[in-house]
């Protein structure tokens, strides 16, 4: 899933932004027939929770302000027209492979992005090429307002270098998991379908802390309890390597080497699935589905306050800060 193998090809993809020949990789193709525009769903309000444990900060932070119900926020922005008419066809046609796999769009993100931003308005509007254009300048790109695979490449180093798993194995080391005293069983009910799961104890409750705060503020979340329960928590190395020999799927963007899983730091949350889809599915289908998700819109908005970071391939995936691993 996450680990060095697949670092040791992002780090390469990401110093291949550096060289202009990766902007021929990206293209527009609009003869692509064009679902309708999704825009990020509207998030609750999270009261702040009475006992949230002190955390090690991420050295990045990704807080943002929760977006404005629809109707709400006016999301005009003159001079900006031009970008957005851009962005509404690259959101569902731009061709590109971010996490070297090939995709096409990216509605995928568009939350992420919008929260990095700062922006409660949808993609394809001209107050969020707005806002992205200041995000480019503040980076030192060019601020044209428009989403390309630069200014994504940019964001995206952002994002991986918040999770100290990732930031560890830059040095090429792969952590040793703890030992079994250093685990915690979650409670039948934590687990999703009341799969047995394990994490260190820190982890589980700051982990228990943010899904009383999301149930509390969100009415949707509390009416199914299966959303935000643990399908993979912490996961034996040994059993990870046996599973790779067995599948042969191992080294890649969807199954790593050397998984953050064996931290007892990570962990897999069920934010529903699309139709006739597991929840860890990294089919394109599944994770879009699960990008429009209120769940996945409230972690994006609150995991952080919690001490939790995000891997943005997977909706799925978070990781706790707050220990090394």
């Amino acid at each position: 899933m996450r680990g060095v193998g697949r670092l040791l090809v992002w780090f390469a993809w990401l110093a291949g932004l550096a060289v202009i020949g990766f902007a021929a990789m990206v293209v527009l193709t609009p003869d692509r027939p064009r679902p309708a525009t999704a825009r990020p769903p509207s998030v609750a309000a999270s009261p702040s929770p009475a006992a949230t444990a002190s955390i090690v900060a991420a050295p990045v932070s990704h807080a943002s302000p929760a977006p404005s119900s629809p109707g709400t926020t006016d999301c005009a922005a003159p001079g900006f027209d031009d970008a957005a008419k851009l962005n509404a066809v690259s959101l569902t046609s731009l061709a590109w492979a971010p996490f070297h796999r090939s995709e096409v769009g990216w509605e995928i993100y568009a939350p992420r992005i919008a929260s990095e931003i700062g922006s409660s308005c949808a993609p394809d509007s001209p107050a969020f090429a707005r806002a992205l254009a200041g995000w480019q300048r503040a980076h030192g790109l060019a601020a044209n307002g428009q989403l390309d695979a630069a200014t994504f490449g940019v964001m995206n180093t952002r994002w991986e270098l918040a999770r100290p798993f990732v930031r560890l194995s830059q040095t090429g080391v792969c952590p040793d998991p703890p030992p079994a005293t250093g685990l915690a069983w979650a409670r039948p009910d934590e687990g999703y379908a009341g799969k047995p799961v394990q994490l260190r104890p820190a982890a589980l409750a700051a982990y228990r802390r943010l899904v009383a705060a999301a149930r509390a503020a969100s009415p949707v979340l509390a009416a199914d309890p299966r959303l935000l329960t643990i399908f993979s928590g912490y996961r034996d190395p040994r059993d990870d390597a046996a599973r790779c020999e067995r599948e042969g799927n191992c080294g890649n963007v969807s199954r790593a080497l050397c998984s953050a899983h064996r931290t007892g730091l990570a962990m897999d949350l069920y934010l529903g699935a699309a139709p006739g889809l597991p929840p860890d599915t990294a089919a394109d289908a599944n994770r879009l589905y699960q990008s429009r998700t209120p769940t996945y819109a409230w972690l994006i908005a609150h995991a952080a306050e919690f001490g939790f970071v995000n891997y943005p391939f997977e909706p799925w995936h978070w990781e706790w800060t707050g220990a090394a691993p």
